[in-house]
């Protein structure tokens, strides 16, 4: 057997051809089908000389709709039989539709001569195509979000002003350190229960990956205008290559310190019909080695020398130990950086409160009372408790589908209400689809409207509008300057 033929049964190859006009329900099924039976795809597109009166649309834009289908791997225009593609691919097997089986197929003949396979299927009724499974990740609907106009009428705060603030947004630097993590959507089909054991049954469709954790957070601060540096530790590994990427794409600066003793955190959520079924975290939680320390604390102090805000995005995956948070905070205290603070403990443990002497803290409800050991008083008790724990100025607690409490140390001269602490906004968004990256919309808006000079009910009734727009879609996305205007 030559090496070429070597090689193409190693990698399992696949060949489908056809003229397809047009990517309907049928083809997409054959398609997954056909993928789903080896390890590379290539569709070969009979030319328009070839295809004759059964070419509806011309060859070029044939190929361009076969080869942007997420399951094949390789697409190209073929004008001569398909007998002579197979000769020279020489595919493992050649997939055709269930309506060729039985009659002359000249493919078999040559597949037969060095061992090939002709398989005829139709592929299965599932999703009809990648559009409708990936539909739930693009859709993004501000019909309903609605602004809070009594909170807005008690603190005097008016459409204008807001779309004001928002375009101060651009003369911000913002510098974000924390923890990294990929998300992964893994959207499935439902088979039935299992006859064994009460276990649902799922089969994998499609895989989206997202950025997470505080690298969403820097993505968020760029989508709305303002320069950013972000700094992290990643494993060496396929997400890391992943983070970059994006980054890069949101126009991010980012500097991801490289640690091969720790994967990059990878969050796998597995849906089915809008609905989460189960989610999988692969990470490491120990603390980042002396050196990486060290290394951050270099990299920070740089961009920190003209920045006007500085984030912790925490989600206690180990790379903000304690005495690194210290430092950090030491030096952005003299360089007078505004310092916001998020320490997120949903399937893991934290402590707010550690972060001491943030301009800004954003726990929930939960978070708040671990920190403060409290789960019995009321929440306006409870969220002075942990201004005076953390010795925060403001405290934004987020209770899910009840909305916001702000509380405060202080309000600014003047303001109508001088002698209000506390003060709560609802939850805007009626059409929650994915709770996820919520908390980080809402820490870095309302951390850049303190940066551009607002006040703390500004900051919470911008923060609270941008977590209406992330639960309004599915998947983490970086907010942008004009989604945000659009929905005031």
């Amino acid at each position: 057997m030559n090496q070429h033929l070597s090689d193409s049964l190693e990698k399992k190859t696949v060949l489908v051809s056809g003229h397809f006009n047009v990517l309907h329900p049928g083809h997409l099924r054959l398609l997954r089908f056909a993928k789903e039976c080896g390890d590379r795809l290539v569709v070969a597109v009979e030319s328009d000389r070839l295809a004759g009166q059964a070419a509806h649309v011309k060859e070029q834009l044939r190929l361009e709709g076969v080869a942007s289908n997420s399951y094949v791997d390789e697409a190209f225009l073929i004008d001569g039989p398909v007998t002579e593609t197979i000769e020279k691919l020489r595919p493992h097997l050649v997939v055709k539709g269930r309506e060729h089986e039985g009659r002359h197929n000249p493919e078999a003949k040559v597949l037969e001569k060095y061992g090939g396979r002709l398989l005829f299927s139709s592929g299965e009724t599932v999703f009809s195509s990648l559009d409708l499974i990936r539909r739930e990740f693009n859709e993004v609907s501000s019909t309903t979000i609605a602004l809070p106009k009594e909170y807005m009428a008690r603190n005097q705060i008016t459409r204008e002003r807001l779309t004001q603030i928002c375009g101060r947004f651009k003369d911000l630097k913002v510098a974000v350190i924390g923890d990294l993590i990929i998300d992964e959507y893994i959207t499935c089909q439902p088979l039935g229960m299992s006859q064994e054991d009460p276990t649902i049954v799922v089969t994998p469709i499609d895989t989206v990956r997202f950025l997470g954790g505080a690298g969403i957070v820097a993505a968020h601060a760029a989508g709305l205008g303002a320069k950013v540096d972000f700094i992290s530790v990643s494993g060496a590994d396929s997400a890391r290559f992943f983070a970059l990427e994006k980054l890069s794409e949101f126009m991010v600066r980012a500097q991801i310190l490289e640690d091969s003793n720790r994967p990059t955190t990878l969050k796998q959520r597995y849906r089915s019909r809008g609905k989460s079924l189960l989610r999988v975290s692969h990470l490491h939680q120990g603390a980042i080695s002396a050196e990486l320390q060290q290394q951050i604390h270099g990299a920070i102090e740089l961009a920190l020398e003209n920045a006007n805000l500085l984030v912790f995005s925490d989600f206690n995956y180990g790379c903000l130990p304690q005495s690194l948070v210290e430092k950090i905070t030491k030096v952005a205290r003299a360089h007078r950086v505004l310092i916001a603070a998020d320490s997120q403990s949903s399937s893991q443990l934290g402590d707010i409160s550690r972060f001491t002497g943030m301009d800004l803290i954003t726990p929930t409800e939960r978070e708040a009372r671990i920190a403060t050991h409290n789960h019995e008083d009321g929440l306006v008790i409870l969220a002075e408790r942990l201004r005076e724990q953390a010795c925060a100025k403001n405290v934004l607690i987020k209770m899910g589908e009840e909305g916001l409490l702000l509380h405060t140390r202080a309000v600014g001269e003047g303001h109508a209400h001088a002698d209000i602490m506390t003060d709560q906004v609802p939850a805007l968004n009626s059409n929650v689809k994915d709770v996820a990256g919520a908390g980080d919309s809402l820490l870095i808006v309302s951390a850049m409207t303190l940066a551009s000079g607002a006040n703390i009910w500004e900051s919470a009734c911008l923060g609270s509008l941008a977590a209406a727009i992330q639960v309004g879609r599915v998947g983490n996305k970086p907010l942008r300057i004009d989604e945000l205007v659009q929905a005031i």
